[in-house]
């Protein structure tokens, strides 16, 4: 059941949108008749997208881009999904402290930047859905990603501790935590590590792009409006007990 609070839809941004799971949402929301914008870093997405470049490690950009957005549609952003993020993978001892300062700062003070922006919004409206986009990976861990795990943990409280905050304005914060998703990402696996990857898993494949962006969808509708401080595991059951 799509939320909408006038009557062209909701204001929906999705940073990171320009492929994958941050494609599949914009897409889903825009189906359902959302007014949809996306943040991308290099390449754009297909067209009928509206689309700013940002890069979410810089608080001035985050502030240009919501500026773009509002300017679009004619108000302010009532669903964010951060879903902007990077990996630079290696082992602890080879790790340099940029390797994981960088990781840090674009998965989760980028978070911080762009929730912080749009609650200003949401906290006038007295309504709003924020939607961080985390992984299986924050809870269970995974060698040669300190940086990447630490980071999607690091989600978890921010959205917990922003939700017991925002939660007497009517916003709800919520984490989703998916597990191997068919994406580049995985795409440029070996056949072997996607093997063992996907036999890890209960359900013996990979997720669809699709299948997270339609739990991003239930949580920012009505249907989900008492839902809030969660994380919601799309796994396949990967991750269960964690």
């Amino acid at each position: 059941m799509t939320d909408t609070s006038s009557p062209d839809g909701r204001i929906v941004l999705v940073t990171g949108g320009s492929r994958g799971i941050g494609l599949a949402t914009a897409q889903r929301f825009a189906a359902q008749g959302d007014r949809v914008a996306v943040t991308y870093n290099a390449t754009p997405p297909p067209a009928g997208i509206f689309a700013v470049k940002c890069d979410v490690t810089s608080g001035g950009e985050v502030d240009a881009a919501f500026d773009a957005v509002e300017a679009e549609f004619g108000g302010t952003v009532e669903v964010l999904v951060s879903n902007a993020g990077i990996t630079n993978d290696g082992l602890l001892l080879r790790m340099s402290e940029d390797d994981f300062t960088s990781v840090i700062d674009a998965n989760l003070t980028a978070a911080y930047r762009v929730t912080k922006r749009a609650a200003r919004g949401m906290l006038k409206a007295r309504t709003g859905r924020i939607i961080l986009m985390s992984s299986v990976v924050a809870l269970l861990g995974q060698a040669g990603q300190a940086n990447y795990a630490a980071s999607k943990a690091g989600l978890v409280g921010l959205a917990r501790s922003l939700a017991r905050e925002l939660g007497s304005r009517s916003i709800t914060v919520n984490v989703i935590a998916p597990g191997p998703v068919a994406t580049d990402m995985t795409a440029a696996l070996s056949d072997d590590l996607l093997a063992a990857m996907t036999a890890a898993v209960p359900l013996g494949r990979v997720a669809t792009p699709d299948e997270i962006a339609g739990v991003a969808t239930f949580l920012a509708s009505s249907d989900a409006g008492y839902i809030t401080g969660a994380v919601i595991p799309v796994d396949g059951g990967l991750g269960m007990g964690h």
